[in-house]
C-alpha cells in the first residue's frame, strides 16, 4: 500500500507500539497539522472517501472523508487500538448494547476519542463533508465486521484492512 506522508514530516514516533491514549495525543498533535493531510480530502467521489496517510511497523493513520449517506456497519480493530480526531464537521459513533439499543453520540470538530482492541462500534457522517484522522496500533491487518440479526444474533466476519468497511446487518 502506498502511504503519503513519510516518518520525517509526521509528529514524534516513539518507534513502539502505542497505547490508546498515547495515540490519543499523537492524532490530536497531526490534527494540529493540516499541512500533511489537507491535500487529501475529497468529497466529489460519490462515495466515502479515505486513503493512507502514514504506515509503518507500529501506527497506520488515515484520512477519513465522510457524508451523511456513509457508514462503516458494526466493526472490530482485531489486535489494534485506535484513535480518531475529528477535524472538520461531525462524525457519528454508535456502540452495540446487548439487550438493548446502541449507545451513540456525535463527535464534532475539534474533539478526538480513543479506543483499544476490543472496542466494537460502528461510524458515519453526521455532517456533510466531515474529515477525520484515524489512527491504529499495532497497524491494522484484520478487522471484524458484525451483522446483528433481527432476532438478536451476533455474527462476525473477518475482513482485511484494506476492504472498505459497510453495514453488513441481516
Amino acid at each position: 500500500m502506498t502511504t503519503v506522508a513519510g516518518p520525517g514530516v509526521l509528529p514524534a514516533l516513539p518507534g513502539r507500539a502505542l497505547t490508546p491514549e498515547e495515540l490519543q495525543l499523537w492524532v490530536a498533535e497531526l490534527a494540529a497539522r493540516p499541512e500533511l493531510w489537507e491535500e487529501l480530502v475529497r468529497h466529489d467521489t460519490g462515495k466515502r472517501h479515505y486513503v493512507s496517510l502514514y504506515r509503518d511497523g507500529d501506527i497506520d493513520v488515515w484520512v477519513l472523508c465522510w457524508n451523511l449517506e456513509d457508514d462503516t456497519g458494526w466493526h472490530d480493530h482485531d489486535v489494534s487500538s485506535g484513535a480518531v480526531a475529528v477535524v472538520r464537521g461531525a462524525v457519528s459513533e454508535a456502540t452495540p448494547r446487548i439487550g438493548g439499543d446502541p449507545s451513540g453520540r456525535v463527535v464534532a470538530a475539534g474533539r478526538t476519542f480513543a479506543f483499544g482492541p476490543d472496542h466494537i462500534h460502528r461510524m458515519g457522517g453526521a455532517v456533510d463533508g466531515s474529515v477525520s484522522l484515524h489512527a491504529y496500533s499495532p497497524p491494522l491487518w484484520r478487522m471484524g465486521q458484525y451483522s446483528i440479526s433481527g432476532d438478536g444474533v451476533l455474527r462476525r466476519m473477518s475482513v482485511s484492512y484494506a476492504d472498505e468497511l459497510r453495514p453488513i446487518d441481516g
